[in-house]
C-alpha cells in the first residue's frame, strides 16, 4: 500500500474539516462520501496497514455474505456474485477501494485522546495533535477481545488464546480443545478444528440457526427480499432481531452429525485442567479457544458520549455532541450496519449529516463576522 504510505502527514499537527478514525470498512464507506463532498479530510489508522481488523481474523475465514453483497459504493466486489469471499479476498479489496479512490490515510497513528477546545475537536496521536471541525468514529465493533474471568482458574499449562488471535490448526497444541463461545466465530473454528483434534463447544445462549440457502437462494437473498436488512433499532421488529443471536450456515445438530463436535452448556468454572459447565459434567481440557467476542473500548474519548457501559450513545451514529459520529457499530440502524456490504448507507447518511453541519457552521462565521463588521 505505498499509495497509503505517500498520504501520510508527518507534520506534527493539521488541520481538517472532518477526521475519520479508523482505517477499515467503515472508515472507507465514509471516506468515499466525504470525498465526493470535496471535504478536507483525513483517514487515521493505528495499524500498520488498512483493514487490520480482517488480517487479524483466522486464515480460513469466509463470509456469510456473497460477493454481490459485499460492495462499498462505488466499486463493485469482484469475482463470482454468487460466491463467498475468504478474508485475504476482502483485504485485498480494502487495498484496492483506497487506492481507487485515493482516500487519505495516514496509518501508525493511534488515536490516545479525542476532546474538544475552543470549538474544535483535538485528537493526540503520539506527539502530534489535529485539530478538525468534525469526527468519525469508524472503529467498527471489535476493538477489545474479551475473555471471562474464569480463563484465570486455568493451569498456566492449558494453552488459550482468544479467537482474535487463532489463525489455523497448526498453533493447536495436541489434545482435546474445548472453543467457548456459539456464534459464527466459535462454530467455523470448532469445525476447522475437528479435523484435526477432539472438540467440545460451549454454548452459553440459544441461537436461531438459519440455512445458508433456501430454496436454491442464498439466505441473504430471501433477507433483501421481504425488507429484513432494512428493518430499523425503531421498529418493533428490528428491536426483537436486536436481541437475537443468529447462526449461518451452522447449527448444532450438525456439529454432532458431521464433525463429531460436542456441545457443551455454559462453563461454569474452572480448576487446573478441568473445566465444569452449568449442567454440571465436567471436562478435561488441553486447549481452551475463547470465542466470546469483544467489548467496546472508547476510553480515549474524553467527551460525554458514553453510557455508564462505556458504549456509544447515539441515534443512527449522531451523538449528543454536534459533530461527533460513530459509524459501523452492530445494529447502529439495522442488522446491515456492521456488515461489509450494507456499512455504506448509514455512512451516507451520515455523511449528509457532516454537510448540514457545516452549513450551519459557515452560517454563524458569516453572522459572527458581520456583526464584528
Amino acid at each position: 500500500m505505498n499509495s497509503v504510505e505517500r498520504n501520510r502527514d508527518s507534520s506534527p499537527t493539521g488541520r481538517f474539516e472532518v477526521v475519520v478514525i479508523g482505517a477499515g470498512q467503515a472508515g472507507f464507506a465514509i471516506g468515499y462520501f466525504l470525498k465526493r463532498q470535496g471535504r478536507r479530510f483525513v483517514i487515521v489508522g493505528a495499524a500498520d496497514s488498512v483493514a487490520a481488523a480482517w488480517r487479524s481474523r483466522w486464515e480460513s475465514l469466509v463470509l456469510f455474505t456473497p460477493r454481490r453483497y459485499d460492495s462499498l459504493a462505488g466499486l463493485a466486489f469482484p469475482g463470482d456474485p454468487n460466491g463467498y469471499p475468504t478474508r485475504d479476498e476482502v483485504v485485498t479489496y480494502l487495498e484496492r477501494y483506497a487506492e481507487t479512490f485515493e482516500l487519505p490515510i495516514e496509518l501508525n497513528s493511534p488515536v490516545r485522546s479525542l476532546s474538544k477546545n475552543d470549538g474544535n475537536f483535538v485528537l493526540e496521536i503520539d506527539g502530534r495533535t489535529i485539530e478538525t471541525e468534525q469526527v468519525v468514529v469508524a472503529t467498527g465493533p471489535f476493538q477489545a477481545p474479551y475473555v471471562p474471568e474464569v480463563a484465570k482458574q486455568l493451569a498456566p499449562d492449558v494453552f488459550q488464546i482468544h479467537s482474535t488471535d487463532y489463525r489455523d490448526v497448526r498453533q493447536i497444541p495436541d489434545g482435546t480443545v474445548l472453543v467457548v463461545g456459539g456464534g459464527n466465530t466459535g462454530f467455523q473454528i470448532a469445525k476447522e478444528l475437528s479435523s484435526t483434534h477432539r472438540v467440545h463447544l460451549a454454548v452459553g445462549s440459544r441461537q436461531t440457526p438459519l440455512p445458508q440457502t433456501i430454496l436454491g437462494r442464498d439466505l441473504f437473498w430471501w433477507l433483501t427480499k421481504v425488507g429484513l436488512l432494512s428493518k430499523t433499532v425503531e421498529t418493533r421488529l428490528g428491536r426483537r432481531l436486536r436481541g437475537r443471536e443468529t447462526l449461518i450456515g451452522s447449527s448444532p445438530r450438525e456439529l454432532k452429525r458431521r464433525y463429531g463436535i460436542d456441545l457443551k452448556p455454559r462453563v461454569g468454572r474452572a480448576s487446573g485442567q478441568t473445566v465444569a459447565f452449568a449442567d454440571g459434567p465436567e471436562l478435561e481440557v488441553d486447549s481452551v479457544i475463547w470465542a466470546t467476542g469483544y467489548r467496546a473500548d472508547y476510553s480515549w474519548i474524553k467527551l460525554p458520549v458514553l453510557d455508564q457501559k462505556g458504549e456509544a450513545r447515539h441515534r443512527r451514529g449522531v451523538t449528543d455532541v454536534p459533530g461527533l459520529y460513530f459509524l459501523g457499530l452492530t445494529w447502529q440502524y439495522t442488522r446491515g450496519s456492521a456488515l461489509l456490504g450494507w456499512v455504506k448507507e448509514d455512512a451516507e447518511f451520515i455523511a449528509n449529516q457532516i454537510a448540514r453541519n457545516a452549513q450551519v457552521d459557515q452560517g454563524r462565521a458569516v453572522v459572527a463576522g458581520a456583526r464584528r463588521a
